[in-house]
């Protein structure tokens, strides 16, 4: 009988910022990287060291050892050092598509740069794995994937509980995708330290290996054992080969190796029963208690996952497809700027990042690489805008008037009333001193009273005139000093229907008034709003009855803010056990019309609250003393203190989405704040956008193994609940945590969770966490019948792409006034990326079928391209033909060559 062979490998997991300071870890990785290579000198047995299938570990280190770097080359070269294939390890639901899609083209990239990546979809404690993971794999050539969390339940501490209701039989199975992409998958069935530290003595090593042999063999489907050797932020163990040594004389019918993830995948791999199981889509241990799935993250600290959002769009929506469009005026694209932009925000996707759950100062921190990552989007932006309306034809338009741009960059057409600032006239500092400057031309601008819009073609284009300011700015000339000026400036509303996606289009602002319809969206003795397409009721408690006119199908009591108390941690949410929720309607409403005009109709709900200020002291002492949640007792305490909610309710002439912008000052400690939209509807399942799909997720729980009495979930732009006839979609823009509640089929919308410690296996108190102080959100709904639920899914993805405005000279141009540069035709299909090829001037786009079990036709073009399929490292398929008929659940990525 041949011997069962143990596979142990070194490892460190990465977390480069958590329960300390980034520089903390960073410290004491450089004193990791010193050892390790240190090692690799003097010990000839130890074969290798996985780097945590994170390649930023190499540019943490050279940061601060720069004449380490051939001596790190040569440990990878020798095969000492593992690294790849990803840059960070990330937080798959925490972050978009394109971000996830990024990490592994950026990280295969750089780690091919240093030599052989180990080709492992290393997810070792992602809070949740996206269902979408199998086909990204194969995408980019990955045929193995190994994880911890998502499949087998775990308990406190990670200890693995013993129950009946795993996903699969072993610690190996194969993972399909909703496409029916399969890839390996490999579970860290007892974590991703069951043989750390392992002893070099012979009492202390057969207590040791007579525990881990055996929990290693209960789950293992071969011969070949898997013992993983290190855990979070592990010092290498400098006498492994020793141990391995000791362990082979004490156990002759096993084979202990010090070794690999190439090895032991191999291996074990060509040893696979024919009786595996598989595991299906995302995995997110929904057959577990519901207490440590950890999706509670996504409500965590709020404003990061805003700010997240706010630079993604900047990046992915703005950014690279205005740059994409002006190199065909420039010939030139910021690679190397767009790279820095996208590894600096890379840096804030960490699962302990991101997430919200690590102390203060590591998010303090992610807030600086935010606004960094987010100004070099701006600048590269202004750029490519300031190439493109230099270049676009103007010359139809009269020297009287004041030329501007509006892009749509989404991928969609889209209709929407925009406000912008017009600059009419300014006089540069040169001319005289800014005080007179300043008076004189608000002067000017007090006479300057009739304004209207014209399009290419002269012919008046209703728009609005809001008001005419003076204001202080400054040019930035490329040539010459700066050149800083007063100016008139006139804001104005314009409503643009049916605007193309990935297209611009001029108009000028002139003088001479212009007569604009008088109906308006509001009735201000209902308090109703309405459009063709939507009305919405707002009664005096400050609910709202939702119409759905197209289908004449009501909506009741909608915009529901509840409060509850919240005595859990960063990663989970626990309502105290004595807890009544609050709710906003039952407490002093005011209703205020704040916008009425023929474009846009608002309406100001300000509700007044009485909540308890925060927790009893008790649970200061349940924190300190590492209660674990389900122990705690505290309630909230008695005193009640205002707290004031105000939503401004939105609805625009041609939209079918009613919006919201809800801001309050929080200064209470320890709750939640919801929204939440009933449906009515008698439904099973709904639908929320994930990582490049839209899935089905079940109402219910497994109550046979479900305990938590909640269970959030992610998203990413919205959740959608149907039925046969009807449904409707909740968008929202950074907001990732949502319920869905049984009772009436009600999506809650958590929009604030604040709490005061970081939780997991300490205590590190977090006050920063509580979000106090002034906070701001948006979201929005809207409504779908049976032929027309995909649009609904692209409007609420396109709430989170502004339109963009540029202003332009009067010039001939080679650029025509209008133009769309990339046309698709589908609305089962979101595209996700335009951009330049890595390194590269071929055209790269990206996109997916919403529908995870239909296909949709897809027609797509760009003027002067021709497109050929890619996989997602932006390598053509060269045995695949371009496909206009997209298979579900299927993301495309097609590379476009300039024709001759």
């Amino acid at each position: 009988m041949s011997k069962k062979k143990v596979y142990i490998i070194s490892h460190s997991h990465w977390d480069r910022e958590w329960y300390m300071p980034y520089e903390q870890h960073h410290m004491r990785l450089i004193r990791l990287m010193d050892e390790l290579l240190e090692l690799f000198k003097t010990d000839p047995n130890f074969n290798s060291f996985h780097l945590d299938g994170q390649t930023i570990i190499l540019d943490d280190y050279l940061q601060v050892r720069p004449e380490k770097r051939e001596e790190v080359q040569t440990a990878i070269d020798n095969g000492k050092l593992k690294i790849g294939p990803f840059y960070i390890l990330q937080d798959d639901f925490l972050i978009s598509s394109e971000a996830n899609a990024r990490n592994t083209l950026i990280g295969l990239e750089e780690s091919r740069k240093w030599g052989n990546p180990t080709m492992l979809g290393y997810f070792p404690d992602t809070f949740g794995n996206m269902g979408q993971t199998p086909q990204m794999m194969e995408e980019a050539g990955i045929k193995a994937a190994a994880f911890g969390r998502g499949v087998k339940p775990t308990g406190f501490n990670n200890a693995v509980i013993n129950d009946e209701k795993y996903a699969s039989q072993f610690s190996e199975m194969w993972w399909e995708g909703p496409d029916k992409s399969n890839v390996f998958a490999l579970l860290f069935a007892n974590w991703y330290s069951n043989g750390n530290e392992i002893p070099t003595e012979k009492d202390e090593a057969i207590a040791f290996w007579e525990q881990k042999l055996p929990d290693a063999e209960q789950y293992a489907s071969t011969d070949h054992l898997l013992m993983m050797n290190g855990v979070d932020h592990q010092p290498v163990q400098s006498d492994v080969t020793t141990a391995i040594k000791l362990a082979n004389e004490l156990y002759p019918d096993y084979e202990f190796i010090h070794s690999n993830f190439d090895d032991y995948l191999e291996a074990v791999m060509n040893d696979l029963p024919e009786n595996l199981s598989t595991v299906e889509g995302e995995l997110t241990s929904q057959e577990t208690d519901g207490w440590y799935t950890l999706a509670n993250t996504s409500s965590a600290r709020i404003y990061l996952k805003q700010k997240n959002t706010t630079v993604e769009r900047q990046l992915e929506n703005i950014t690279e497809p205005l740059a994409t469009m002006a190199y065909e005026v420039t010939g030139t694209y910021p690679h190397d700027e767009l790279r820095y932009a996208w590894k600096t925000l890379m840096q804030n996707h960490p699962h302990d990042s991101i997430c919200g759950c690590s102390v203060d100062e590591v998010h303090q921190e992610m807030m600086t690489r935010y606004q960094k990552s987010e100004e070099v989007g701006k600048f590269l932006a202004d750029e490519a805008l300031a190439a493109l309306t230099g270049t676009i034809d103007t010359s139809n338009f009269s020297e009287a008037t004041k030329p501007f741009v509006i892009f749509n960059t989404s991928g969609h057409s889209k209709n929407q009333v925009i406000e912008t600032t017009i600059e009419w006239k300014r006089h540069t500092f040169a001319e005289g001193v800014p005080l007179e400057l300043f008076h004189k031309l608000e002067k000017e601008a007090k006479e300057l009273i009739d304004f209207h819009v014209v399009d290419e073609n002269g012919q008046a284009v209703p728009a609005e005139i809001i008001k005419t300011d003076v204001a202080f700015d400054y040019d930035l000339p490329t040539d010459r000093f700066r050149i800083p000026y007063m100016a008139i400036y006139v804001t104005i509303r314009l409503n643009l229907t049916a605007m193309p996606g990935m297209s611009w289009t001029t108009f000028a602002l002139a003088e001479g008034k212009q007569t604009l319809e008088s109906t308006t969206l509001v009735d201000e003795a209902s308090m109703i709003l309405k459009n063709e397409f939507v009305k919405a009721e707002v009664l005096e408690n400050g609910l709202i009855n939702f119409t759905d006119k197209l289908r004449n199908h009501t909506y009741p009591s909608g915009l529901i803010y509840e409060n509850v108390g919240d005595v859990g941690n960063e990663y989970i949410f626990k309502q105290p056990w004595e807890d009544k929720a609050l709710y906003a309607h039952d407490y002093p409403t005011t209703r205020e019309v704040i916008t009425n005009s023929p474009f846009v109709a608002e309406i100001l709900i300000t509700q007044t609250m009485m909540i308890p200020e925060a927790a009893e002291e008790l649970l200061d002492l349940e924190m300190r003393a590492v209660y674990e949640m389900r122990e705690r007792k505290a309630n909230r305490n008695d005193k009640l203190v205002p707290f004031e909610i105000k939503t401004i309710v939105r609805l625009e002439k041609d939209s079918r989405q009613v919006t919201f912008k809800t801001a309050f000052n929080n200064q209470m400690k320890d709750h939640r704040l919801r929204v939440l939209f009933p449906s009515g509807l008698e439904t099973t399942t709904h639908f929320a956008e994930s990582i490049f799909e839209v899935v089905e997720r079940p109402n219910k729980v497994n109550e046979a193994t479900w305990e938590n009495p909640t269970n959030p979930q992610h998203q990413q732009a919205f959740v959608n609940v149907h039925d046969e006839k009807v449904g409707m979609t909740v968008a929202n823009f950074g907001l990732n945590e949502y319920e869905l509640l049984s009772e009436n089929s009600t999506i809650a919308l958590t929009i604030l969770r604040a709490v005061g410690e970081l939780g997991d296996w300490g205590y590190f108190p977090t006050p920063e966490a509580q979000c106090l102080g002034e906070q701001s959100v948006e979201f929005a709904i809207g409504f779908h019948g049976t032929d027309d639920m995909y649009q609904s899914f692209i409007e609420a993805k396109q709430f989170q792409v502004p339109m963009i405005v540029a202003k332009a000279d009067h010039h001939t141009g080679s650029l025509a006034a209008t133009h769309q540069f990339l046309n698709i035709d589908s609305n089962q299909y979101a595209l996700t990326a335009i951009k330049r090829k890595e390194h590269g001037e071929d055209i790269i786009t990206r996109g997916f079928n919403l529908s995870n079990t239909e296909s949709c036709d897809v027609t797509s073009s760009i003027d002067q391209y021709t497109a050929h399929e890619a996989n997602m490292i932006e390598e053509i398929k060269e045995d695949t033909e371009f496909e206009t008929v997209i298979k579900p659940a299927k993301i495309q990525t097609l590379r476009w060559t300039k024709k001759g």
